[in-house]
């Protein structure tokens, strides 16, 4: 291949790298074709709560792995009218949710409740079973010290 032609397809990878609305993206490797993607996603209802979700790509593939990793903090004001307008059910709500195959398999995260504790639960999972597990990660974001703190503890 000629030099112009590889510094021609180099800026074209580079510029569709900068396309994706992705925080990061890690290549697992020169001779793979999966990369770990961390997005970043607020909470649509509690506006104060930002999870970051990694997960693996396999570009080429029918199915990405199922593993994944979720993290969230409190980035904003959490308030008593937003924690109103949330599902307080034991399976709390469906607040995330991307495509992971073409065979129904997709990668979801949830918001749960806790009362007791007064804290909010993000649960990421995979909706397939791989290698003999749903994968899952939890990640917690206590209320204390929120403007909803006052609401919670009213609420027992």
């Amino acid at each position: 291949m000629k030099p112009i032609m590889i510094g021609v397809l180099t800026g074209l990878l580079i510029n569709l790298a900068g396309c994706s609305d992705d925080v990061a993206s890690v290549s697992l490797g020169l001779f793979t074709t999966k990369d770990i993607k961390v997005n970043s996603q607020q909470d649509p209802l509690v506006k104060g709560v930002t999870c970051h979700i990694s997960h693996i790509e396999a570009n080429l593939d029918f199915a990405d792995p199922s593993d994944m990793s979720i993290s969230c903090r409190q980035t904003g004001p959490i308030t008593a009218d937003q924690l109103q307008a949330i599902d307080r059910s034991k399976s709390g709500e469906v607040v995330f949710k991307s495509s992971k195959s073409i065979l129904f398999k997709s990668l979801k995260v949830r918001r749960i409740y806790d009362a007791q504790t007064r804290t909010l639960l993000y649960l990421s999972y995979s909706t397939k079973e791989s290698t003999g597990s749903h994968h899952h990660a939890l990640s917690t974001v206590p209320l204390y010290n929120t403007q909803a703190w006052a609401w919670a503890q009213e609420q027992e």
